[in-house]
Formats: structure tokens, C-alpha cells, sequence
């Protein structure tokens, strides 16, 4: 039988590639025309109570999670990235089973004026 003793990592549960058509930038075009973001959430909790009794009540419901940040993705548009990933960021450390989070904002899209595959901002926040 499997050693059950807890690790010293946090469980973690991601939704990866949240994909949605919006209108964040600096510039006017951005605004007006929009492109594609995707973001990655990756938050960290305990989800042992959960396993044990079989419980969503117990974890993050990642249907509802998904909903949540697709919002804010389509919501008001901010200038940056760095903005984005903290309102994000915020929506996710409201739940209180959640002890921390990265959040990781794509915008493939982006004008740069040279040849990329993609940009990114990348933040990780816990709960105080």
C-alpha cells in the first residue's frame, strides 16, 4: 500500500488555456478591433477533505471557476496585462479554500512589430 503521508506540495487545480475575444490594450486599435487572450489559473488548496468525503462542496468547483474569470477576461477593458492578472488573480482568492494562485495572461495577438509565438504575464498571489 502507498505511503499516506501529506506532501510537502500543495495540491493544486488548473484550468489551462481559458480562450476569449477582448478588448484590453494600451492602444486605440486594441481597443477598437480586440484579439485574443488565454489565460492559465493554477490555484493552490488543500483538496484532501474533499477526496475523502467525495465532496465538491469541499473544493473549488472549476465549472464555476471557469465562468468567473471569463467574465472578467470579457469584462472592462484595463490597459494592461499586469491589471488583468490581478483581477483575475482577485476572483480566485475569493474563495476561501484557496490559499494561493498563479495566474498567467496570453496575448498571442499583440503588435510587437517583430515575429513571436506569444506574451505573457505571469503573477502569483496568496491569501494574507
Amino acid at each position: 500500500m502507498a505511503d499516506a503521508r501529506p506532501s510537502t506540495r500543495p495540491d493544486r487545480i488548473a484550468i489551462h488555456g481559458l480562450c476569449a475575444h477582448a478588448f484590453h490594450g494600451v492602444y486605440e486599435a486594441e481597443r477598437r478591433l480586440g484579439q485574443t487572450f488565454r489565460v492559465d489559473a493554477v490555484l493552490e488548496l488543500d483538496t484532501a477533505p474533499a477526496a475523502a468525503d467525495d465532496d465538491l462542496e469541499r473544493t473549488v468547483n472549476y465549472a464555476e471557476l471557469a465562468r468567473a474569470l471569463h467574465i472578467v477576461l470579457t469584462g472592462e477593458p484595463v490597459d494592461l496585462l499586469e491589471t488583468l492578472a490581478q483581477r483575475l488573480a482577485d476572483v480566485c482568492l475569493e474563495d476561501p479554500l484557496v490559499d494561493a494562485v498563479e495566474i498567467t495572461v496570453h496575448k498571442p495577438e499583440a503588435d510587437l512589430g517583430v515575429p513571436f509565438d506569444d506574451v505573457s504575464v505571469a503573477i502569483r498571489r496568496e491569501r494574507p
